[in-house]
């Protein structure tokens, strides 16, 4: 019965790892991280005469560009495991749960309970999954709430790179329990601030950096050193948004931690039945056993 049980647990863990990355998911994924790289920091290392008072102007063109970014990954991802309708189906339930998650505490102190539900869900279907995923339910959940505008495109990228890096973790095949829950808080902890840090290079450089209300001390200086926009982009992210990605931050720990484990469970079990990676194959009828053959062969004479 132990061998019996170790060998159903071991079935059960493979049907529901993690949606593996091929080489053209990797490309994909490599290729959209460095466009959203570009596009989220070039103005550091712009010239002091570039038009960055524009920035704002270039978000309908970084989201023309990134929509299709996103549609590549998702084909690389199908062609490369053989997703199916299933998983695009699982893909609109999370990404509408989360856009409606996010409503519930936003405005308060950063309180988003949607950021767990896209580190558990990165855990668990992987990081190509997670990365539509995330970007996929910020654009849904600003439809919801109004929130469209040119932020939007950072905000989108910021939550593919939170939910994908959940799926980069170790151990996802065999770290369970209490250590499994306590790792994916500390990194959900770590990434509300990672989140909150890209999102705030956009409004920096944009609202800060035009004089609109902020001190010259934490403003933007085009053409001035790294080092030296650096430290006023820390006093302005000080200044303005670290209580909203503490507390950001703070709920995803509580929440992975007490509702985690259940929730990892449902979406393990939900990734066993819907079982993506199975391969569908085409053969000849098969082939009975013996004793069934042999059966059939009994009744046929008695019949004749």
């Amino acid at each position: 019965m132990p061998a019996a049980r170790a060998r159903a647990r071991a079935r059960a863990t493979a049907s529901s790892r993690p949606i593996r990355l091929g080489p053209r998911s990797v490309a994909a994924l490599v290729l959209v991280s460095v466009v959203g790289l570009i596009a989220v920091g070039w103005p550091l290392f712009a010239d002091k005469g570039s038009a960055l008072t524009d920035h704002a102007a270039d978000a309908p063109w970084f989201f023309a560009l990134l929509l299709p970014l996103l549609i590549a990954v998702v084909v690389a991802t199908i062609a490369d495991c053989g997703m199916d309708a299933k998983a695009v189906a699982m893909l609109g339930v999370l990404a509408a749960v989360g856009a409606a998650l996010r409503p519930i505490g936003a405005g308060t102190a950063g309180l988003e309970p949607m950021f767990f539900l896209m580190v558990l869900s990165g855990r668990v279907l992987g990081p190509g999954f997670g990365f539509v995923l995330g970007a996929v339910t910020m654009f849904a959940s600003a439809l919801l709430t109004g929130g469209v505008g040119p932020w939007l495109p950072t905000q989108m990228l910021a939550m593919g790179w939170f939910s994908m890096g959940a799926g980069l973790l170790p151990g996802p095949e065999r770290l369970r329990g209490r250590g499994e829950r306590v790792m994916l808080a500390a990194y959900g902890f770590v990434a509300a601030f990672a989140y909150g840090t890209v999102t705030n290079l956009y409004g920096w450089v944009t609202v800060a950096g035009t004089g609109q209300g902020m001190g010259e001390g934490i403003s933007f200086q085009p053409g001035e050193p790294l080092g030296d926009n650096l430290v006023r982009f820390l006093a302005y992210v000080a200044a303005t948004s670290l209580g909203w990605d503490l507390g950001r931050a703070l709920l995803t720990v509580v929440l992975t931690l007490t509702t985690g484990g259940a929730l990892l469970r449902a979406l393990r079990r939900a990734t066993r039945r819907a079982n993506f990676e199975a391969q569908v194959t085409f053969g000849g009828p098969e082939k009975a056993p013996a004793g069934e053959a042999a059966h059939r062969a009994q009744i046929t004479s008695e019949a004749g």
